[in-house]
């Protein structure tokens, strides 16, 4: 899957990805071989993906976390110590291709110590299917924009975020 490749190159060009920062990433696997959402995952494609970010992890120290489909209520599937770090509830729940998708099932499989947590506030995010993880990214979302509209077929929506613009017609935004 070089799409995946690509996206995550162009993202890194743009320095999308910080140290310490948490990108949250919502896969449909399905939809990646053109398939409707849920109905044919693929550990194939988990595989390679969750092979990439870590690859992107290791490099610029983001830290992701696996958004899991709505039969798990859209959690997410991240490191303990990121839990810990950050103090989140875990709930019991194990993420498998029927219950989580493929993604989310694979990264359960293969992270050190894998934890979930219904709720997170990531400072951006890659949402590969249209699998709606805006509620997991800090408000203000804003899109970036990047040349890979797709990634197999799967439609690719990307977002980070700004500080909330507060005050009336007297505020400002920058110091002058």
């Amino acid at each position: 899957m070089a799409d995946i490749k690509t996206l995550l190159a162009e993202l890194e060009a743009i320095h999308f990805f910080k140290e310490g920062e948490i990108c949250v990433i919502g896969c449909s696997t399905s939809e990646v071989i053109g398939e409707k959402i849920g109905t044919h995952s693929s550990d194939e494609v988990a595989e390679t993906f969750f092979e990439a970010f870590k690859a992107i992890a290791e490099k610029t120290g983001v830290q992701f976390v696996f958004q899991g489909c709505e039969h798990i209520n859209r959690a997410l599937t991240l490191e303990k110590t990121l839990a810990d770090k950050l103090g989140l509830q875990t709930v019991t729940v194990v993420p498998v291709r029927k219950a989580g998708g493929s993604m989310s099932a694979y990264a359960y499989r293969h992270l050190s110590e894998p934890v979930v947590v219904e709720h997170i506030q990531a400072d951006c995010g890659i949402d590969i299917g249209q699998t709606l993880i805006g509620m997991h990214i800090k408000h203000v979302q804003i899109p970036v924009r990047v040349n890979t509209k797709k990634v197999g077929e799967a439609v690719v929506t990307i977002a980070t975020h700004r500080p909330k613009l507060i005050g009336g017609p007297r505020a400002q935004y920058e110091l002058n």
